[in-house]
C-alpha cells in the first residue's frame, strides 16, 4: 500500500478486491480487437477489474467509496467472478484505520461496487452501516435515481447498500458541486449517471482527482473508449474531453478506481496522444 503526500493531505489507494464485467460493455464502440489489447477477457467476455476506494487522510478521515462489500449472494458473485482475498477491511487494518475512525464517506455513486462497502451484513442478516460515526455524503439526484430505478440500470442499485445509511440519520445529500472537507470538492460530470461525481483533492497548489466511472481505468483515457454502461455518453464525452485537457496542464493525479493494476498515474501527453504515466 503506497501512500502519497499532497501537501497537507495524505492520500492512501485501498482495495476492496477484484471482479469481471463483460469486456464489451464496458469499452463501448471499441472493436474488441483494439481493447483486448489493454484487458484480456475470459471464456465468458469478462474483463478483471479492481475496486478501489481511496482513504484522505486531513482534518478528518474521508474514504471515498467503499467497493463492493461482502454482502452479494453466491449467484451474483459468481456472475462478477467477485474476488476479496483482499478486501477493505484488510486495507484499512493495513493503513491503520478502524471503521469508527472515518469521519466522511463520500460516494462518487451508488452503484454496487462503488457503494456496497459501505453497509455490513448483520448477524441478523440486516444490512447497517459499516462506519457507523461517519457523515455519507452523496449527491441528491444520484440519490433519487437509487430509489426509483428503471430497466436500464436496477441492476447496478441495491437499497440495502445505502438506505440503511439513511435510516440511521447519516446520510447527507448534496444538490450541488462544493466542498466535502477543507482541500477536498466533488464535481458533478454526469454521463455514467446523471448524479455521477469525481473527486478533486487539492493541497499545496497540486491536485489530485478520483475519477471514479469517467476513467474507470488506464485504457479508458481515448476520448472514444466510453463504457456501454454510462447511460449518457455524449455527456461522458463533453466532459472527458475537456477534463484530459486540464489534467494534462494541471498535472492532475489521477485515482483509477477499477484498474487492475494501476492505481494512480499522471496523463502525460507526447506526440498528441495522452499517455499514463504509472505512480504506484
Amino acid at each position: 500500500m503506497t501512500a502519497i503526500r499532497l501537501g497537507s493531505l495524505e492520500i492512501v489507494p485501498l482495495l476492496d478486491g477484484y471482479f469481471a464485467l463483460d469486456g464489451g460493455a464496458m469499452f463501448g464502440v471499441v472493436p474488441k480487437p483494439l481493447w483486448e489489447r489493454a484487458a484480456p477477457a475470459d471464456s465468458r467476455n469478462r474483463i478483471r477489474l479492481a475496486m478501489r476506494p481511496v482513504l484522505v487522510a486531513g482534518p478528518e478521515t474521508l474514504i471515498i467509496d467503499a467497493g463492493a462489500g461482502d454482502k452479494l449472494d453466491a449467484k451474483l458473485s459468481g456472475i462478477y467472478a467477485l474476488d476479496r482475498a483482499r478486501s477493505l477491511d484488510h486495507s484499512l487494518r493495513e493503513a491503520g484505520i478502524g471503521p469508527d475512525d472515518v469521519g466522511i464517506a463520500l460516494a462518487s455513486h451508488l452503484h454496487f461496487d462503488h457503494a456496497g462497502g459501505f453497509t455490513v451484513r448483520r448477524a441478523d442478516g440486516r444490512a447497517a452501516p459499516r462506519f457507523t460515526r461517519a457523515r455519507h455524503v452523496a449527491r441528491r439526484t444520484e440519490w433519487e435515481d437509487a430509489r426509483a430505478p428503471h430497466e436500464r440500470n436496477r441492476a447496478s442499485y441495491f437499497d440495502e447498500n445505502f438506505v440503511p445509511l439513511q435510516e440511521a440519520g447519516l446520510l447527507t445529500l448534496m444538490d450541488d458541486d462544493g466542498e466535502v472537507m477543507p482541500g477536498v470538492r466533488v464535481r458533478r460530470t454526469g454521463g455514467h449517471t446523471r448524479g455521477h461525481q469525481i473527486v478533486m483533492i487539492e493541497s499545496a497548489g497540486r491536485t489530485a482527482v478520483f475519477a471514479a466511472d469517467l476513467l474507470p481505468t488506464a485504457a479508458h483515457v481515448p476520448l472514444p473508449w466510453i463504457m456501454g454502461y454510462d447511460l449518457y455518453p455524449m455527456e461522458t464525452l463533453d466532459f472527458k474531453r475537456a477534463f484530459l485537457r486540464e489534467a494534462v496542464a494541471g498535472e492532475y493525479l489521477i485515482l483509477f478506481e477499477h484498474d487492475p493494476e494501476i492505481a494512480a498515474g499522471y496523463l502525460r501527453e507526447r506526440d498528441g496522444r495522452i499517455e499514463v504515466e504509472k505512480v504506484c
